[in-house]
């Protein structure tokens, strides 16, 4: 298998720890050790006495337990724990897919969730989100590009770079769709919990259909990606006992650390989710104000959960152009939108992080300084 670069990566390793503000991040505000072992009485004597052995393949049962409740269809014995979702979309592929097999893949998207699967030789349909139609969907594509040798539709709600999240009556169609054609389901759920209204919240996609696998992860809902804890939700045994075994050729288990601190994390998962929602919606109604006071210079969808949006340019100046003026300038890093082989008339804003506002400001100065010397 040769993979490409992948090119998210190699722009953040660029400038992720080098930017002083990171106004593109796609990670809620994180935690110190301290913060979380502070949540529980008598944590950290328990912390301290974690033995560092080998964990086990499947994940710690305590751990699976916590991540079953997140699900209400999902027992513990259908989870396995995984190093980071990024794992999960790598057997996921490998254990389905083979060369000539079709898959189907919301676009834009993360670039493993259709990238693994070109690596293997398959044939990938991009099924792109409509940027004039508030990043819609169009179910009759979906079903228009469904062949007999069309393995899994790959989906990600709420979206990744654009924040959009399905009405629940076309998420029970395409259920539907997939059902009728027998067809798995990869739903990438790592930003669910995020709703803005409890009601928006679309169900887990292994709860309703037992095809469908559900990826989560304590990095982006919860704000932890230093866990390096991950997960697969799925009740379809064979291929669940498939992703176990391939698991073997790859992380084997999970670190112990890890473990302990994502169970801590979801036992507590109601404090850490509110804490992350109302830094959020806090943000947000500061990108509220932003977006009208530079209306003339951006258009932008305003979500209705996570923390991702995907804003269009309406100067002239290409993205990546701008994006590397502005960190250059101003320290301030935006995510240019040719990174997801879209166009590169977008620009990705994330909004999870508490000194978004100070981030902000310098991008303030940095606009009203660009278009008062003229640029058009």
């Amino acid at each position: 298998m040769r993979l490409n670069d992948f090119k998210l990566e190699r722009f953040f390793a660029r400038f992720e720890f080098n930017a002083p503000y990171l106004l593109c991040t796609s990670d809620c505000e994180s935690f110190t050790i301290a913060e979380l072992l502070a949540l529980e009485k008598n944590a950290g004597k328990a912390f301290n006495k974690l033995h560092l052995g080998y964990t086990e393949t499947l994940g710690n049962p305590d751990l699976r337990r916590e991540i079953s409740r997140l699900y209400s269809n999902s027992a513990p014995e259908d989870i396995i724990v995984l190093a980071g979702a990024e794992e999960g979309i790598f057997i996921f592929m490998n254990v389905l897919l083979g060369p000539g097999d079709h898959i189907i893949v919301q676009s834009p998207c993360y670039q493993s969730l259709s990238e693994v699967a070109h690596a293997i030789g398959c044939n990938v349909t991009e099924w792109f989100m409509d940027a004039q139609n508030n990043w819609e969907l169009d179910l009759d594509f979906l079903k228009e590009n469904i062949t007999r040798q069309t393995k899994a539709i790959v989906v990600n709600f709420p979206n990744t770079p654009t924040g959009y999240t399905m009405p629940k009556e076309m998420f029970n169609e395409l259920i539907e769709i997939a059902r009728r054609h027998d067809i798995y389901i990869f739903s990438d759920e790592v930003y669910r919990f995020l709703e803005y209204r409890e009601e928006d919240r679309l169900p887990a996609a292994c709860d309703v259909y037992d095809k469908a696998l559900s990826l989560g992860v304590m990095s982006k809902s919860f704000g932890l990606p230093g866990l390096r804890i991950g997960w697969i939700a799925a009740r379809d045994k064979a291929l669940f006992n498939k992703i176990a075994s391939f698991k073997d050729y790859t992380t084997i288990c999970s670190s112990a650390p890890g473990e302990f601190l994502a169970t801590l994390a979801l036992r507590n998962k109601e404090y850490i989710l509110k804490r992350n929602l109302d830094i959020i919606k806090a943000n947000l109604g500061l990108l509220d104000i932003f977006f009208k006071k530079y209306a003339h210079l951006f258009q932008w969808v305003k979500p209705r959960a996570g923390l991702l949006i995907f804003p269009h340019l309406k100067f002239e100046q290409e993205a990546e152009a701008f994006c590397l003026d502005l960190v250059n300038k101003k320290g301030v890093l935006l995510l240019p939108g040719n990174i997801y082989n879209y166009d590169n008339h977008h620009v990705r804003f994330g909004f999870g992080r508490l000194n978004m506002p100070e981030a902000l400001k310098k991008f303030e100065e940095y606009l009203d300084n660009l278009f008062a010397v003229g640029y058009h």
